[in-house]
């Protein structure tokens, strides 16, 4: 058994979902394991890791506007706002969502359905070096 632990960066520019599935192929591809659990884990408190559908964009469109609905960035009960009206509305979205995913790998391929992708979910309006530790155990 083997262990692997690597890192993958995103730069953000605002709030939305930004497929990292193809970042994540290459560093399973560079790597000497071949099958074993890949873990994703994410040390942000305002952005998360969803799996969802890489096909149609209109579904990350209407998972964001669904949220938007249910989270209200400047809600003034809100008391945590020291960074803007995104602030505390970020703090929940990754509350809402995950902060951790794992995935098993077989011959080099992350096992994802056809139509799923892995995703870095922006939870704030600016921009933001986001970065996802992977730990990689296997043979």
């Amino acid at each position: 058994m083997i262990q692997i632990f690597g890192k993958i960066s995103e730069l953000t520019s605002g709030r939305r979902l930004y497929d990292i599935t193809p970042k994540i192929i290459d560093w399973i591809e560079s790597e000497e394991i071949k099958s074993g659990l890949l873990t994703l884990n994410i040390k942000h408190t305002s952005a998360s890791l969803l799996v969802n559908e890489n096909y149609d964009s209109d579904v990350l469109y209407d998972l964001e506007n669904f949220l938007s609905k249910l989270v209200i960035d400047g809600d003034e009960s809100y008391s945590h706002t020291s960074e803007g009206p995104d602030d505390m509305s970020a703090h929940i979205r990754t509350a809402l969502t995950q902060t951790n995913l794992s995935f098993s790998v077989r011959n080099k391929k992350l096992n994802l359905g056809t139509w799923q992708g892995i995703f870095l979910y922006e939870h704030r309006f600016g921009s933001f070096n986001r970065c996802v530790d992977l730990h990689f155990i296997g043979e």
